[in-house]
């Protein structure tokens, strides 16, 4: 179970020994680098974030005054993730590394230890029981388990404590990293990263604290809005197919039926066989299912064909999902706020219903 953030700040920050210096190659590799990317980090504390979610985070809470050197780029995956020699000697001066954690960046111990990295690392996921790799059978319990999030002022920190122990039970092992997906995770991601950035010399904490809170009413107001207007759609008719496994968290907060992906994996880079598409597509004819969702980092060519054997519509191009990656910059999915109000309009469009206005803290 999740601890509760007041008074326990502390609970919540992770550090890094001190790790050995790579080998020689690995050295030679990094002092490649170009001049200008040894140069970014001087002049005040340097972050750097894994992915673009955890990166979005990141901002969010450091604000402008921080540099945030995020590893990944829009709509690149991190199931197969290979850092750059500039990025291994981003690390290597960084004085704090923010992850998403969960067993998503399974490279990462390698670039630790490459980069020498010594800073302090922030694993988003830390608290979060993680559903395993098949657990899609416990939405509508969920669901009401997630409807109780509700807080006033300072005290968020204890409700959304419980959202995420709803998780506990699952498995913590190889599970579904995907945590982000559900807002409620988001808060607890990001009351995470503000913990631990908090303690990195050279941050200023009461900044920290003050873009925190703003972020997280944001979250909330995220949170409301996609229930208010799921809630308008009978159980039984919230049905979704995605492109790979990667909304799980998203399912399970808001009641939905996960009739099946694309991919039968929440790793991108599997594919499905013949025999798995075409149970699929029977799937997708028994259910009544109305849509095949591709995402924006994902070809679409297989979701498009199953679609059109299932007699039903894809929703890919500018109206995919962003899962695994936020989008480019201008997209509607460059920011995690921006991709998931997308995501929960284009969901809730497939299933016949126009989503209501945005809260005013959503807007702009």
């Amino acid at each position: 179970m999740i601890s509760r953030r007041s008074g326990a700040r502390h609970g919540l920050r992770t550090t890094i020994a001190t790790v050995a210096m790579a080998s020689a190659g690995a050295l030679a590799l990094a002092s490649c680098a170009s001049p200008a990317a040894s140069e970014e980090g001087s002049g005040g504390p340097s972050v750097v974030a894994t992915t673009t979610q955890v990166g979005d985070f990141t901002r969010a809470v450091v604000g402008d005054d921080v540099e945030v050197t995020q590893l990944l780029a829009p709509a690149q995956s991190a199931h197969s993730f290979d850092p750059s020699a500039a990025q291994l000697l981003a690390l290597s001066e960084a004085d704090a590394l923010v992850v998403n954690g969960a067993g998503l960046e399974s490279w990462l111990d390698d670039a630790v230890s490459a980069s020498g990295f010594d800073g302090v690392l922030i694993d988003a996921s830390t608290g979060i029981e993680l559903f395993g790799t098949d657990d899609h059978d416990h939405s509508t319990d969920a669901a009401g388990e997630h409807a109780s999030h509700e807080h006033t002022g300072d005290a968020h920190g204890d409700e959304h404590a419980d959202e995420a122990s709803a998780h506990e039970g699952h498995d913590h092992g190889a599970g579904n990293p995907h945590i982000w997906t559900d807002p409620a995770l988001a808060v607890h991601m990001v009351e995470t990263i503000a913990a631990g950035l908090a303690d990195v010399p050279g941050i200023d904490a009461t900044a920290v604290e003050a873009n925190e809170q703003a972020y997280v009413a944001k979250l909330d107001a995220l949170d409301a809005w996609i229930r208010e207007n799921v809630e308008t759609v009978p159980p039984a008719e919230r049905l979704l197919v995605t492109n790979h496994d990667a909304f799980t968290y998203f399912i399970d907060a808001y009641g939905l039926t996960f009739v099946g992906s694309v991919i039968p994996s929440f790793d991108d880079n599997a594919e499905p066989s013949a025999a798995e598409i075409d149970a699929l597509v029977e799937k997708i004819r028994a259910t009544g299912v109305q849509a095949v969702f591709s995402e924006a980092s994902i070809s679409p060519k297989a979701a498009a064909t199953i679609a059109r054997e299932a007699g039903v519509t894809v929703y890919s191009g500018d109206d995919a999902l962003y899962g695994d990656s936020l989008g480019v910059a201008g997209s509607a999915g460059e920011t995690y706020l921006g991709s998931q109000v997308h995501n929960a309009t284009r969901i809730l469009e497939s299933w016949g219903v126009t989503p209501s206005p945005l809260p005013a803290l959503l807007q702009g």
